[in-house]
Parts: structure tokens; sequence; C-alpha cells
């Protein structure tokens, strides 16, 4: 049976997106998921990580797991060996803009260094077709609003891992350019929220969360005291950043239809397509949003601007809608119900 190999399958994206294929009655592929559990959680004893144990209680599907780190070329290589490999969706990274200020070499190392080590094992083992986790923060500052695929990248990216997907890309580029058997979808993501509908798979980051929507719903179910607001005299509407938040299951949807770009005889090189909604929202907005969902007062406090941090971006969706057919059909209200379902459900997220 044709493989689909997923690295980074249960982190909070790639899970979801697992999810999403299984969940097509006639989904064609085995799902094969590497991990090295960075952002990922197996309880003891367990073979799998509970996201994935979960996603294959829910579906009566079997998932074929290995805890492998990209960076490792031999590793890799066994798992090529073992299945025929038709196709990779690549999400594994590091992915905390703040953090990557911090420490700007673990980033290059796990977004550059692993991905160029997971190319080279698909080379190898002729394996040409790649979805791949972008972001977009690879327009930098936006020049203008709102973002399409025809905005320049490269320029002002404010974050070392900023500058890694944008890395990434021109070496799809590169490889593109060098040998035309590769065919890379590189799908730039806005700001993927929420949870899928279940409540039994979610966003569950380790520590302190970086992104917003996690931040609000440990705040809410008394995980954390307050929400920290970073920056709020941006010129925006409320002086808070404003971003295009995106269910993660439209997300994962994205990609599902991605892969059908690939029986496209006329498809071929590189080809970037942003996901996101076309609208953007606050974070004073999405705290409204999630207490209305809730029912649950958010505390917030504010602090200063994070490094990295922009104003303001949302995206431009229409190639989206004109090479996959997809757009996005949840609303911020749906974000903010499914990811606290989750949250409340699992308070502790995966370990509880």
């Amino acid at each position: 049976m044709p493989a689909l190999l997923v690295t980074g399958g249960a982190g909070y994206v790639g899970s979801h997106t697992v999810m999403a294929m299984l969940e097509q009655p006639d989904f064609e592929y085995e799902i094969v998921v590497v991990d090295n559990l960075s952002n990922a959680y197996r309880a003891e004893g367990d073979k799998k990580p509970v996201a994935l144990l979960r996603i294959e209680e829910m579906t009566g599907k079997t998932i074929q797991f290995y805890e492998v780190d990209i960076r490792d070329k031999q590793g890799l290589n066994e798992v090529f060996g073992k299945h025929d490999v038709h196709c990779v969706v690549h999400f594994a990274a590091l992915k905390a803009v703040g953090e990557s200020v911090e420490k700007p070499l673990e980033y290059c190392q796990a977004n550059i260094t692993g991905t160029c080590t997971l190319f080279e094992v698909m080379r190898d083992h002729r394996v040409y077709n790649l979805i791949y986790s972008s972001s977009c923060t690879v327009y930098g500052e936006p020049e203008r609003l709102p973002l399409d695929e025809e905005h320049p990248t490269g320029r002002g990216i404010s974050s070392p891992y900023g500058r890694t997907k944008y890395f990434c890309e021109e070496i799809m580029k590169d490889l593109c350019a060098s040998d035309p058997k590769w065919k890379i979808i590189s799908l730039r993501y806005f700001n993927p929220v929420g949870a899928h509908p279940s409540g039994r798979i979610g966003e569950d980051p380790n520590g302190i969360p970086n992104n917003l929507m996690p931040f609000i719903a440990q705040v809410a179910v008394g995980r954390l005291p307050e929400l920290k607001v970073f920056g709020t005299d941006y010129p925006t509407i409320d002086g808070t950043g404003v971003r295009d938040y995106i269910h993660v299951v439209d997300l994962a949807d994205g990609h599902v239809k991605a892969l059908q770009l690939f029986h496209r005889n006329e498809f071929s090189g590189f080809c970037p397509i942003n996901l996101g909604t076309g609208t953007g929202y606050s974070v004073y907005q999405v705290v409204a949003a999630f207490e209305a969902a809730s029912g649950r007062r958010v505390a917030a406090a504010r602090a200063p601007r994070r490094a990295g941090d922009l104003a303001a971006n949302w995206a431009a969706p229409a190639a989206a809608a004109r090479l996959l057919a997809w757009r996005a059909a949840r609303s911020l209200r749906d974000m903010c119900a499914d990811a606290w379902r989750w949250q409340s459900a699992n308070p502790d997220g995966y370990r509880g």
C-alpha cells in the first residue's frame, strides 16, 4: 500500500491533518508518522503518542509511528526502507517566534538542517512529492494587506523562525529548478487555532504557551492566572496585534485538498499557497469571542511587545480557492468554542 509520511505528525497541526486524512472514506494511503516528541506527549508504557492513539480510537484505523528526529539520517532511511512512501507532508519544526529570537541556532538546526536531511533521504529513495508546512512569516513586514502569494518574501522578516521558513522555501525552489521530478506545495499558514470538534485532540504546548489561543484557554480553565497581552500600542483597531486566525480543522482540510494536486499531470515545481480566512482579529477581539464561547472571564494584563512580533497581517486566500477548491469554513466563534471544548475536557492537556 502506498504510504504518506508525516513528519511532526504527533504535533498540533500534524495530528489534526492525520485525523482529517483518515476521516476521508476513500483515503488511499497508509499513514506513517515520524516525530521526535519534542512537542508531543507519550504516556509511560505506550508505544505511540496520546494524540495518535486517540485518532486511532476515533477512526478505527492504524497509524505507523516512529520516534525519529528529522536530523537523524539513518533513522529516516530505515523508515523509508520499510514503507512505500509516495509523498511527504513535512510539519516537523520548532515554531515559536519569540523563542526563536532567544535560540536562533536551535531553530536553524531543527528547521533548516533537519529539512535538508529529510530532502536528502527523499531524493535517495526517489520520493519527490512534498507538502511543506510554511508560514506567513516568510512575507516579513507587510508592504500591503491582505498578503497574497505575489507579495515579496524574505524582506524585513523579524524573527529567526520566519527566516528558517523563508530559507527552506528558497532551498525548495532550487531543488525544483535542479530536477523537474520535484513537486512541492508550500502551504503558508496564518494562525492556526481551535481543536477537533470531538474535544479529543487539540493544542497542548509544553510550558507557558507562545501562541494566543492556548494561553487564553489555559487562563479560562484556571491553569494560568492571567493572559499577557504583548503590545497594546500597535497602530491597530485597539492597539493589540491583529492576525488572521484559522481553525485548525480548516487548515487540515487544506492539506487533504493539496494532496489532490499531485494527481494533475500539469502540476510541477514549487507552488506556494496561503491558508487563511482573509479576516484579521485583534487580541482583545479574540479574548471577547472566547469569553462569549466559554462563559468564562479571561483576566488580561498588558505586557511589552515581544521581539519578532508584527502589528498586523492577514491573508488573501484566493489562490487556495482557485488551485485547491478550498475555503475556510469555520468562524472565530467556532474556533473559540472548539478550543474551549478541548481545554475544558483536558485541563492538563494530554497528560491529564
